[in-house]
């Protein structure tokens, strides 16, 4: 009779020669890809890059709309790239964000160890930009994906903190003149410079004094060393010249000379021994007595060092950018610096009922020699309810009169609504400075603003399924939740 059974052995090594003649085919089908990904990644996207002459960012405006980023410095826009950001479910929310961790080589935490070159975090909920695959399209988890070469150029040129405008259309800065918008203190930079300088010379100061409290030290150290060499050659040398004493008293009549001889030669070399010990004493009370003026010396430096560096570093952060936020919802203004909050007061806001719209004004940059401040402004317009009032593309819309009004008009009436109180608006003025900012709109802060961030406001009306999900960590569980090492597995799991 005949077995239908196979043996599992031929079974294997059927099924093995099959698994190989199927890679053999799938191999240049998968290289062509790659290829055709990698000429696609470095072609087409790469070719829509523009660059101008270059400057430091001040910010990036995303256009959600347009799939684009547009990069400002001082001068105007200095990089324009393609983007890809959040699929429909997924999109990357609108609204206002800063920079506020950079990572070269960075694996996504939440999507399968996605990795993530150059990513500029911001929101520690996991919301990015990083250099990716761009289909053409919205196509990511709520990330901003930018082409690879410029996500690496970007990365080189930016600093945390940069401001991130994320539109849902495409809008720009438009220079903005008010009363309102406050300008910096005249010789702050300078004296800043000077403190600075300062605090370098107290280092230099406080290292020479350490090093010379180390010298002495070991001077000291090594004198003593001396003087015990010394001291135990001249004990050697003295319990040899009792030995031939002695020996010169039992010497017979025959030996005393002889015995005498070596006994004057001891005795003069105890002598020699003595002069040397007597030195080496002087010499190690010299350096002794050098360690006590210089160790205090090194310490009334260091002292001088950590003051001087404080007061530079203080004085740094007080001349950092400022953030002013100004939420009609919440009737409130809020001010903070360096990521932290510093002040919260309430605010008054005219016609409180009626939309008052996004508008981000920024400091460019000091003119007429640190009197003056050069402001621009980008309008976003302030969610549903804003959205209705303006007209569908929320750049233009009719006003009082029956005149088109413009973002920079716009953000002028938005100022004109806003009671400022003198006194805040003064300490605000003695330490602003360039890319300091100030937001008016009709969100409030978002819940992702905390410790590690500027303010983040998103824009009510948009989707915002990229954020929506998402759990927002501090900034110190962020960093550890994000830095621990991973084992990678193959492409093909």
């Amino acid at each position: 009779m005949t077995s239908n059974c196979v043996n599992p052995r031929q079974r294997q090594a059927a099924l093995r020669l099959v698994y190989l003649f199927i890679s053999g085919l799938i191999a240049p089908m998968a290289a062509g890809d790659q290829a055709l990904a990698r000429s696609s990644r470095t072609g087409s996207s790469i070719e829509s890059i523009q660059t101008r002459a270059a400057g430091e960012p001040v910010m990036a405006v995303v256009s959600l709309r347009d799939q684009g980023i547009t990069v400002y410095a001082a001068s105007g826009w200095i990089l324009r790239a393609p983007v890809s950001s959040g699929q429909k479910g997924r999109e990357t929310p609108a609204g206002i964000f800063s920079v506020i961790q950079k990572e070269a080589e960075h694996y996504s935490n939440l999507y399968d160890d996605a990795y993530m070159p150059h990513m500029q975090r911001i929101t520690w909920s996991g919301i990015a930009l990083h250099g990716g695959p761009l289909p053409g399209y919205a196509a990511s988890h709520g990330c901003i994906r930018l082409p690879y070469d410029f996500a690496a150029q970007l990365f080189d040129l930016t600093r945390v903190g940069m401001r991130v405008i994320v539109a849902p259309a495409d809008v720009a800065p438009t220079e903005v003149v008010h009363p309102a918008l406050f300008v910096s203190k005249p010789g702050a930079a300078a004296l800043a410079a000077t403190r600075a300088a300062e605090a370098d010379e107290a280092a230099r100061k406080a290292a020479a004094a350490r090093l010379a409290a180390v010298t002495a030290s070991r001077e000291a150290a090594r004198a003593t060393m001396a003087v015990r060499v010394a001291e135990n050659l001249k004990t050697r040398a003295e319990a040899q010249l009792a030995a031939a004493e002695n020996a010169l008293a039992d010497a017979k009549p025959e030996q005393e000379e002889r015995a005498e001889s070596a006994r004057a030669k001891i005795a003069t070399k105890v002598d020699e021994l003595q002069a040397q010990w007597a030195a080496a004493k002087t010499e190690q009370q010299a350096k002794l007595d050098a360690v006590a003026p210089a160790r205090e010396a090194a310490a009334a430096a260091e002292a001088a060092r950590a003051a001087a560096a404080d007061t530079a570093r203080e004085l740094a952060r007080a001349l950092a950018p400022v953030s002013v936020f100004i939420s009609r919802k919440t009737q409130h203004l809020y001010v903070r610096r360096a990521f932290q909050p510093i002040l919260d007061m309430p605010v008054t806001i005219l016609d409180t009922e009626r939309p008052i719209g996004t508008h981000v004004f920024t400091a460019m940059e000091q003119t007429d020699g640190e009197r003056g401040m050069r402001w621009s402004v980008v309008s976003l317009g302030g969610g549903a309810a804003h959205s209705e009032e303006a007209g569908a593309d929320g750049r233009t819309r009719e006003g009082a009169e029956g005149e088109p009004t413009t973002p920079a008009s716009d953000a002028k009436a938005a100022l004109d609504r806003v009671v400022f109180p003198q006194d805040a608006l003064a300490r605000i003025a003695e330490t602003a400075s360039p890319r300091s900012s100030l937001i008016i709109s009709d969100e409030e802060s978002s819940p992702e603003t905390g410790r590690g961030t500027d303010f983040i406001v998103l824009l009510s009306g948009e989707p915002q399924g990229g954020i929506a999900h998402r759990r927002s960590y501090p900034a110190a569980q962020a960093w550890f939740r994000y830095e621990r090492p991973r084992l990678r597995l193959p492409f093909w799991r």
